[in-house]
């Protein structure tokens, strides 16, 4: 007897999901909760484990299709797939997360695509499949793109481009991919690169044989990628590295930007995934909200010199990454705090204030923009705040941003500055009534005490919903940001 695995619905009320990679092959024997395939939603990437063990009859989807929630994806035959493995002696692991090493009961089971049972997993929850759906992509099926892998049985084949057969017992993630067809105008089959590596390398129009690999396999790492794309060196993104102000713009430019393009070509690039949710979401923000821009110029130099303190001292600690960011989030929470109105949002006839901040950083990443939130970032000191800013900017670089940590978000804050831009008229993230821009900081000319001197300069802006604060809320929120930063002291005794 066989059976379906769908696509579950992995949190947020999601409906879709592209197939990034398959973590087996058709012939592999699994078990529960071992990893059977990476996805990216419309927030962020996920690794689905298995619900049963068994042997992977077929696999239903191949990689780079998007398919609806509800819809199969895997199929299961022979032994285990009778359920015998699901009784409550294994553990359950979220999507994404490894298996705990230690056993615990498995969720009643529930009822899977064709009727039989199955466990619930933790974070699934499968919703009913829409009645209609797109057409499958029948070119890129993993039956049809289907090669031998290199150290497997003849009888077993590779499920889709840019994949191997990993053994059962190791982790998938730990093995480079050396099957599929490789990357254009490189050797079929003799590049090793991981499939998220592969991937960024087509976007890109990178030649992966032409890229130095370093990795402990003789594999192209993403670091090995980002070097060859910088010209040797590769560029921190940080958090905050873009604006949802032209978001569609920024985020093309982080995906595209280094493509090896002829002169006069033209290139067309999917909108979907991270980048097509930020879309809508940027379209109904601006077209719902009526938005307010304000602008101030201020003196940091102050600021400068807490920060420069901080990182001589090591105060906040020896691993504690202190950057100017970190002080203008304070300073962001801070103000939110005197003004309650500008951390409210419109609920029907209602406006909702609220009293804690959820500081929402928009990130720029590979895979687009997106806007995780530091929860109750308001109770944090600066060192526990520097920390969950770290945190979150290395989720968001990796694609690990949980729907839960862009949920929920009351106010939130895009560094425009690391690009060199001095200002800029910022969406509102949707859920919130103000984002602030950071501009870059400059030495300019600088009136004190009625002498021109040299300090250090940067630009705020504020973007508001108007149906919600009034432009004397909006004045009074940017002038205290702007206190704040010129004499940090202010916000912290």
């Amino acid at each position: 007897m066989s059976n379906v695995f769908p696509l579950p619905d992995v949190g947020e009320g999601l409906t879709e999901a592209d197939i990034v990679a398959w973590k087996v092959a058709e012939g592999d024997t699994v078990t529960v909760n071992q990893i059977l395939v990476e996805i990216e939603t419309a927030k962020s990437l996920v690794e689905l484990p298995s619900p049963q063990a068994g042997t992977i009859e077929a696999l239903l989807v191949g990689e780079g299709e998007t398919v609806d929630v509800g819809t199969p994806i895997v199929r299961f035959g022979g032994e285990g797939s009778d359920g015998s493995e699901r009784a409550g002696t294994t553990p359950v692991a979220e999507p994404g997360a490894p298996a705990p090493d230690q056993t615990d009961a498995v969720p009643a089971p529930t009822e899977t695509g064709d009727g039989t049972a199955g466990p619930n997993l933790v974070g699934y929850g499968v919703r009913a499949a829409s009645s209609k759906r797109r057409p499958r992509k029948q070119a890129g099926s993993p039956q049809a793109a289907a090669q031998p892998a290199p150290e497997a049985p003849a009888s077993r084949a590779a499920p889709a481009a840019d994949t191997e057969t990993a053994p059962s017992a190791a982790p998938a993630e730990a093995q480079p991919r050396t099957d599929g067809p490789a990357d254009p105008g490189a050797s079929a089959g003799r590049v090793l690169a991981k499939p998220p590596v592969r991937k960024l390398a087509k976007d890109r129009g990178i030649d992966l044989a032409g890229v130095r690999a370093t990795g402990s396999r003789g594999e192209v790492t993403r670091a090995d990628l980002l070097a060859h794309l910088d010209g040797g060196s590769e560029q921190e993104t940080p958090a905050g590295a873009a604006t949802p102000a032209g978001s569609a713009g920024a985020s093309a430019a982080v995906g595209t930007a280094a493509a090896a393009a002829q002169p006069g070509s033209e290139e067309r690039v999917p909108l979907k995934g991270v980048n097509r949710m930020m879309a809508k979401a940027m379209v109904d923000s601006a077209f719902t909200a009526p938005h307010v821009t304000e602008f101030l110029d201020v003196d940091v130099t102050r600021t400068m010199e807490f920060v420069r303190h901080l990182k001589s001292t090591q105060l906040l600690g020896p691993d504690v990454k202190v950057s100017p960011l970190l002080v203008v989030a304070r300073a962001v929470i801070w103000a939110a705090l005197r003004t309650p109105r500008i951390n409210a949002v419109l609920d029907g006839d209602d406006v909702v204030i609220k009293h804690y901040v959820n500081l929402g950083i928009a990130a720029a990443t590979p895979r687009g923009l997106v806007v995780p939130n530091i929860k109750n970032a308001h109770a944090l000191g600066l060192g526990a705040l520097a920390q969950e800013i770290v945190g979150l900017t290395a989720a968001a670089r990796a694609g690990r941003s949980t729907p839960a940590s862009q949920a929920g978000g009351t106010i939130t804050i895009t560094n425009v500055g690391v690009f060199g831009v001095d200002s800029g008229t910022p969406i509102i993230n949707p859920g919130e009534s103000a984002i602030v821009a950071f501009g870059s900081i400059r030495k300019r000319p600088w009136v004190v005490d009625d002498e021109i001197v040299p300090r250090e300069i940067t630009t705020l802006s504020v973007s508001a919903d108007h149906r919600v604060v009034d432009g004397a809320a909006i004045s009074q929120f940017l002038a205290d940001i702007g206190r704040a930063l010129e004499e940090p002291l202010v916000m912290l005794s």
